[in-house]
């Protein structure tokens, strides 16, 4: 079965690891820009890693038979650099038109503090401006309910906000009501240590049901699976769910999210599956 990871961090994985999720099923990424593992104290910086996003990861992508999509931001943990964040605003514009792009994100809270607020905020504004669907990060662990609360009371305030192309991401067991009930798309991250384990999003799925949630690997330079969804499709079919329910999940939905933004196309067989 085909299926659409729509958080992958490909600029830190192999071409193996490509190779073997063609070989899996996958047809499609997405994306969102995230932290390097440090900081960067330069917009240059990000405009060369937006370079990448843009050229050479959708062409490594393309040799297995992958299309790369991608979403641009400053990530959260550098949210706090106030002069930083104006600077990178101001060049992330240059880069929307390109044919991979399909919005902003990961955006978010990362400690929750009143200057990465302040950056999440001028996210969504050039968002709005743009017209740009919406891919927010949900802080880890302790500040997890805390940091979503504070996200979602605050694309609840503005009005001009279409709940429907905002995908909330990281959700958890104490996140994914509040989330779901704003009208939001949620993202179930199969990431070990910091996110859900398979078993605890088919849970959240069975209790949820299937419209508006996706689930997505992450994986990144982390202990983390870039085999994450075909793993959870295993443990659905484990646990005898039908190939119909599974499709919904890991291919028609994020399928329909995505697809708000008319770059996002996939081959016409696939598209017709979506239906």
């Amino acid at each position: 079965m085909n299926y659409i990871d729509l958080h992958a961090h490909m600029v830190s994985r192999t071409t193996d690891d490509y190779h073997a999720m063609a070989l899996t099923g996958c047809v499609a990424v997405t994306e969102p820009a995230f932290w390097a593992g440090y900081d960067r104290v330069s917009a240059s910086a990000f405009a060369d890693y937006f370079k990448h996003l843009t050229e050479f990861e959708p062409q490594r992508a393309a040799k297995y038979g992958i299309q790369h999509y991608t979403w641009l931001c400053l990530n959260p943990k550098e949210g706090e650099d106030r002069e930083l964040a104006r600077e990178v605003l101001a060049i992330i514009p240059q880069f929307l038109e390109r044919p991979n792009v399909l919005g902003i994100g990961e955006i978010g809270l990362n400690r929750v503090t009143r200057n990465e607020l302040a950056t999440f905020i001028d996210h969504v504004e050039l968002a709005l401006e743009h017209n740009q669907l919406i891919h927010i990060h949900t802080p880890h662990l302790e500040d997890k309910y805390k940091g979503t609360k504070a996200i979602v009371e605050t694309l609840a305030s503005n009005s001009r906000i279409d709940p429907s192309r905002v995908l909330v991401d990281h959700v958890e067991e104490h996140t994914i009501r509040m989330v779901l009930e704003h009208g939001f798309w949620a993202g179930l991250t199969l990431y070990p240590m910091t996110k859900v384990s398979p078993g605890r999003a088919i849970d959240m799925l069975e209790m949820y049901g299937t419209e508006r949630l996706c689930v997505a690997s992450a994986c990144d330079w982390g202990p983390s699976q870039p085999l994450a969804i075909p793993n959870c499709m295993f443990e659905m079919r484990r646990r005898g769910h039908s190939q119909q329910w599974i499709h919904e999940v890991v291919y028609a939905n994020p399928s329909r999210f995505l697809s708000q933004n008319p770059k996002f196309k996939l081959a016409p067989l696939e598209q017709a599956l979506v239906q």
